[in-house]
């Protein structure tokens, strides 16, 4: 039977559009399923402030009735013009393995990008920085995270038969935690904080998180503002993402340093105990008992993996020491709370500075993905 390509129009086929993404990989011990809640609300027009200044469209392939994949398509008007480019972006994308269906998945989705005038088509990328990017091509033995995308083996076969080339890398790291704090963090945590007038803020409840928490996206805007891809996040989006994440943070894990002089935030760190496997036994969902799982792994039970989920620091103060003082907060607590290993986030290939934080710790890159493009 042939493949039959239909646009998303309704709450159900949205549904399905999500769902295809978990079931294809149903019995895969490396796959980590989204979210579901968060997931309709990021792909919904009217719940992502992302769409003030982006256009979607979302597409199924059936054959003989059944779904066999999918693929959004995403034009981010606003990076087009911080970035002076024209490009379209896929993401969400998911297929079998099979080139008639991916052929027929792409070619909706070139077509949608081309008709608006996009001359590049770029992914897998979502709407903000702050979703699931980059394909990957290394790694599908490791176990996935919260944040990030996993696919199978054949994924990158198709994209390179399609004629998509590189055109960004991230990588990520294992750390093993030590049990004390290395000497060199310490000697330089202490000079930092002298000789620019920084400090740490503790926080003691989470009530007390809230003062800070739109100026944590706006360092966030600050420090990754010249990153592949970046869009500085709108007040419309930090709220829809102070909404999200800030209940979900572990004071033990959130690490603010300030200027003393103003309280200037110049520094963040967060971290999260890895909840992957949890969300494997609620297959991304909250209900019927997806909550008891997600709770207990955001408690640290059974858990020794520590997900660091972003770094950030104030472009004035790159390079001069910062990230000391976030590992002289996060070294101790995750050690005495029983965590052995921590996972990074994605990083750019090309970001030398960020790749440098794991050089005087015991750290292994483990996976590599990778975001393609392709001229229209």
């Amino acid at each position: 039977m042939s493949v039959v390509i239909q646009k998303v129009n309704s709450k159900d086929d949205l549904m399905k559009f999500i769902q295809f993404g978990i079931d294809l990989y149903e019995g895969n011990e490396f796959f980590v399923p989204p979210l579901v809640y968060d997931e309709r609300a990021t792909l919904r027009m009217d719940k992502n402030p992302a769409f003030d200044h982006c256009d979607a469209s979302y597409f199924l392939a059936y054959r003989d009735g059944k779904t066999v994949g999918r693929i959004a398509a995403i034009i981010n008007h606003k990076a087009n013009e911080i970035w002076k480019e024209k490009n379209a972006r896929f993401g969400f994308v998911d297929f079998i393995d099979d080139e008639e269906v991916v052929d027929a998945l792409f070619g909706a989705a070139e077509s949608w990008a081309r008709s608006r005038g996009m001359e590049k088509i770029h992914g897998p990328l979502g709407f903000t920085d702050l979703d699931h990017e980059g394909m990957l091509v290394e790694g599908f033995d490791k176990m996935g995270t919260l944040s990030t995308i996993y696919n199978y083996p054949y994924y990158v076969d198709h994209m390179e038969r399609m004629g998509y080339a590189k055109d960004q890398d991230w990588v990520e790291f294992l750390i093993t935690i030590p049990k004390e704090i290395p000497d060199r963090f310490l000697r330089a945590s202490e000079i930092v904080k002298k000789r620019f007038g920084l400090d740490v803020k503790h926080l003691q409840s989470k009530k007390d998180v809230y003062p800070y928490a739109k100026e944590i996206f706006k360092l966030i805007n600050r420090a990754y503002k010249d990153l592949y891809g970046y869009v500085e996040l709108t007040e419309r989006q930090i709220d829809y993402y102070v909404d999200m994440y800030i209940p979900m943070l572990r004071l033990e894990f959130l690490t603010l340093v300030i200027r003393q002089e103003d309280n200037k935030l110049v520094g963040v760190g967060i971290g999260l105990p890895s909840i992957a496997k949890a969300l494997q036994k609620a297959k991304g969902r909250f209900l019927p008992d997806g909550w008891y799982h997600l709770y207990r792994a955001l408690k640290g039970k059974g858990n020794n993996v520590l997900d660091l989920l972003l770094v950030a620091v104030d472009p004035e103060y790159q390079g001069k020491g910062v990230n000391a003082l976030l590992f002289n907060e996060f070294i101790p607590a995750a050690s005495r709370l029983g965590f052995e290993y921590a996972e990074s986030n994605p990083e750019l290939d090309v970001n030398h500075k960020v790749k440098s934080l794991w050089n005087d710790l015991e750290a292994k890159q483990t996976k590599r993905r990778r975001a393609f493009i392709k001229q229209l």
